[in-house]
């Protein structure tokens, strides 16, 4: 994070796309920003809560994307510069408040930054945010390099004040998190307090407003689309001699692309477009007249493929496109270089022989994640499996705990989204007749797991919530939520109270245990699952990353496995998951260096053979 405030105008300083979509936001008079935490988009706020109170602006982590985007919007729409961030998915919950915001329009330039995750590397889907850019009609930029994330969130900050309208600025995992030379510029930090000026005829979109709203944003739409043909970040790159050969691609597939036709010897001319909803039309048609065969090369859907085939059918253009829809480039997870190359090759016929092959190597061996050693998480699993004799079905969230999905445990039949698990687990039980447990963490159930829970109240469902309450929004960098003790970005906050809220909803059944005390936390499952009612265990434990002592204050020790009193039974990791605890040639040994002392598993060997270290 060195630099983000430090580095004088004029200085290059090495940063990450997330930390330079800070920095340039600082130079572009922001006042208000906000997000709710996710991978790859979290170090934006977590830049952002390090150095907001030093740089004089407003910053909060919300309790969920469709607040967040709330809150920038209040701001905005006051005439202040806000912005919003979030993982793709959360743009699905904050989609409801998003495309009304489209047709008021913003007094300060707004921004919506979405960072997508091709391949799903930390998330359940690797949906492409580009649609909403079309569907909501918004201007969107796409960053393909540190040094654009800085220089594209100023601008957009720019077209969204020009405009009156909401802008996204949209990344990937490789953008986000990708580190590279950034030259900055001055901080210049927006006012903290403007007065709204009220104007219920834009702002307040009963029918009548919002039908005239629509026609303001689809003449706004045209005017960005002048803009994007005039965009410095919409330019053509020659490799080689150039020729009537091209390209067209945006985003990180740009960087291959590029690498690609320079090391295949290409002669072609690259359309990179960075400023890409609207399409840039004239710069567009003006390139496929010139061109006889372009390729497209974008991660995900033929957005761009879809919209350069119809600009060639509209305009009666002979140029022939290529690209997804004919099996040139493929649909589903992020490119590398040699899906790139192995595309390009096909589509410009070129012999690259082995060169040309982007099958990854079959015989690597896979590292799955695993829980923690000490997690609370583990211990509740256990116990919840000790309680059940896993004769239950559980619907899971979004979260560490999702890893209950993986041997030992197998604690997870049914994920769809954040704060899912508690809806679904009432359709579960409705239909079937095995016992359900749903699996929520603390961030979560505040993010969207509460109207789940009135709905099983109201609808007299019969279902165990287990909320796992570490403290923290562990699994995205241990960012408060509205539960947590402690908030670094707002030190006056207040702890909302999970079993409060719990008893607001209607609950009457509730335990709160510590997933630490194995044989409690066995009888509270046992016993919860004998209401009639929905019941609600709270397995409150610190999240082991972040705790250093214990509950009292005691400093945890540390464990062995005293190999005399071990009759090799393997309970502790057939039944219990820690990877501290290691079996090699039939041997149990813990590793003291990654032991947390917890001392679950002293309480899982059914020989007393795990004891506390001297």
């Amino acid at each position: 994070m060195s630099g983000i405030l430090e580095a004088e105008p004029g200085d290059t300083v090495l940063l990450m796309g997330n930390e330079a979509i800070v920095r340039g936001a600082l130079e572009a008079r922001l006042s208000v920003a906000t997000t709710y935490p996710g991978t790859p988009a979290s170090e934006i706020g977590d830049t952002l809560a390090k150095v907001a109170e030093k740089a004089g602006i407003y910053f909060e982590y919300s309790t969920n994307e469709k607040v967040a985007t709330e809150v920038a919007i209040g701001a905005a729409a006051s005439g202040l510069r806000a912005m919003v961030s979030m993982k793709h998915v959360g743009v699905n919950v904050a989609s409801d408040p998003l495309m009304t915001f489209a047709y008021t329009g913003t007094r300060g330039g707004f921004v919506l930054v979405t960072a997508d995750d091709p391949s799903c590397h930390s998330s359940q889907n690797e949906q492409d945010n580009r649609f909403y850019a079309l569907f909501g009609g918004f201007p969107l930029f796409e960053p393909a390099s540190p040094q654009e994330c800085y220089d594209m969130i100023k601008k957009a900050f720019d077209v969204s004040e020009e405009l009156g309208q909401p802008v996204i600025l949209r990344t990937t995992t490789r953008v986000a998190h990708v580190r590279g030379p950034v030259t900055v510029g001055e901080i210049s930090i927006g006012p903290k307090k403007k007065e709204f000026v009220k104007e219920p005829a834009r702002f307040v979109t009963v029918p009548a407003v919002a039908r005239a709203r629509h026609l303001v944003l689809l003449e706004q739409l045209s005017k960005a689309e002048r803009m994007a043909d005039e965009s410095e970040f919409n330019t053509i790159i020659r490799i080689g001699d150039g020729g009537r050969q091209g390209i067209v691609t945006s985003s990180a597939p740009a960087n291959y692309t590029i690498d690609a036709a320079k090391d295949m010897g290409l002669h072609v001319d690259i359309l990179k477009l960075g400023f890409s909803n609207p399409v840039p039309s004239r710069k567009m048609l003006d390139f496929l007249r010139t061109h006889d065969k372009v390729v497209i090369v974008e991660e995900l859907e033929p957005v761009l493929e879809t919209q350069v085939r119809s600009l060639a059918q509209r305009e009666g253009l002979g140029t022939k496109v290529l690209g997804k829809m004919d099996g040139y480039m493929p649909r589903a997870y992020e490119y590398d270089q040699a899906i790139v190359t192995h595309g390009l090759a096909r589509a410009f016929s070129k012999d690259l022989n082995e060169a040309g092959k982007c099958e990854p190597p079959h015989d690597l061996p896979t590292r799955p994640p695993v829980l923690c050693a000490g997690c609370p998480h583990s211990a509740t699993y256990y116990a919840v499996n000790k309680a059940t004799n896993k004769k239950a079905l559980f619907a899971t969230d979004i979260g560490c705990y999702t890893l209950g999905v993986a041997p030992p445990y197998s604690t997870a039949d049914l994920l769809v989204c954040m704060g899912s698990s508690v809806g679904t687990a009432g359709g579960l039980a409705k239909v079937n007749d095995l016992p359900v447990i749903a699996f929520i963490g603390d961030s979560t159930f505040f993010h969207s797991g509460i109207p789940g829970l009135v709905n099983a109240v109201h609808q007299g469902h019969k279902f165990l919530v287990m909320i796992l309450d570490n403290r923290t929004t562990a699994m995205t960098g241990h960012q408060p939520h509205p539960g947590s003790a402690r908030d670094p970005c707002n030190p006056g906050a207040i702890s909302v109270s999970i079993e409060e809220v719990v008893k607001g909803c209607g609950v009457k059944w509730l335990k709160v245990v510590d997933p630490y005390d194995t044989s409690a936390m066995i009888e509270a499952v046992k016993d919860a699952l004998t209401q009639d009612s929905v019941s609600v265990v709270i397995a409150r434990r610190e999240c082991a990353l972040i705790a250093k002592r214990d509950e009292k204050g005691a400093i945890l020790k540390k464990h062995y496995i005293d190999q005399e009193a071990c009759k090799k039974c393997r309970t502790c990791v057939t039944k219990f998951q820690c990877p501290a605890i290691s079996s090699i040639d039939k041997l149990q040994t813990i590793d003291e260096v990654l032991c947390a002392g917890c001392g679950v598993c002293a309480q899982v060997c059914p020989y007393k053979a795990i004891k506390e270290a001297p």
